[in-house]
């Protein structure tokens, strides 16, 4: 099994050349947060942002709106209707697919919550998104009814279930999923046609085509929630950046990700981290790495 390394995060960034401005490094629209989890979205922007994204804009519910825009000053944002939870509204659907147009990559699903208004928006973008999608939490969830919409998408697809998503995904067990980690990744790829980060120790990048690499950056100090939201986050600003490259930029993510976890236990030790010291410790992992 071949081992991501950081030639392959090489691979994956583009060059930053003296006349760059921030639409050399693409924009990315981030869908994330809710009433009551606002955070996750927090993490997923702060995530991207620290991974070198040209422009992050997020739509939020308006309710979080002063939340979020207080955490993340560079950010530009879509306050828009929400439900009766505090999660967008399907509603708005026309326009987060209008505003996707204008970016170079969608992340759906950091904290949105699972129920009707998230299942439409998420379908809705598999089917109808122009640009690289990435499907995380809550919007992998409200599709473990029906995995096979996966197929329906016209664009590169990423996925980032931890085993617990993934054996819903498959109609499994999560002892199944652990045991044969590889080989579900793998085949959920290739018969989706989707791009698969099956997270977890020794994260696996699964691509359609059948390509397949494991992580061995990371430690059991990452193992909290929240950690997940910051991995969305840097994928999608990857992805974003280089839209042409999703397997690398999958797996760049993947291994710098980790890399901060690494550098973030040496400084603080596995039991206190956070996901936030992760973020924190992002610069510090590109700097050593590229």
């Amino acid at each position: 099994m071949e081992v991501i390394d950081n030639l392959l995060l090489k691979e994956a960034l583009i060059k930053r050349e003296k006349d760059s401005n921030k639409g050399t490094f693409g924009s990315l629209l981030a869908i994330c947060g809710s009433y009551s989890m606002a955070g996750a979205g927090i993490m997923a922007g702060k995530g991207a942002l620290k991974s070198g994204i040209g422009l992050l804009k997020m739509a939020v519910p308006k309710s979080i709106y002063s939340i979020m825009a207080s955490a993340i000053l560079e950010s530009v944002y879509f306050p828009l209707g929400e439900n009766e939870n505090g999660t967008l509204n399907k509603n708005e659907t026309p326009i987060l697919l209008k505003k996707a147009d204008e970016c170079n990559a969608v992340l759906i699903g950091c904290g949105m919550q699972n129920n009707r208004d998230t299942r439409f928006i998420t379908r809705s973008f598999i089917e109808k998104c122009s640009k690289p999608l990435i499907l995380d939490a809550d919007a992998l969830n409200s599709i473990t009814d029906d995995a096979g919409v996966l197929k329906n998408a016209s664009i590169p697809l990423i996925i980032t279930p931890h085993p617990g998503e993934m054996a819903r995904l498959i109609n499994n067990k999560v002892h199944y999923v652990q045991e044969n980690r590889e080989e579900v990744a793998k085949i959920f790829a290739k018969e989706n046609n989707v791009y698969v980060v099956l997270k977890g120790y020794k994260t696996v990048v699964a691509s359609p085509d059948g390509k397949i690499k494991v992580n061995n950056t990371g430690n059991p100090g990452m193992a909290t929630g929240g950690s997940g939201d910051v991995l969305a986050g840097v994928i999608s600003s990857l992805v974003a950046q280089n839209p042409k490259m999703p397997f690398e930029c999958a797996c760049a993510g993947v291994y710098i990700h980790g890399l901060a976890g690494d550098i973030a236990r040496d400084k603080l030790g596995e039991i206190s981290m956070l996901p936030t010291d992760l973020i924190d410790c992002l610069p510090e992992a590109f700097k050593n790495s590229v």
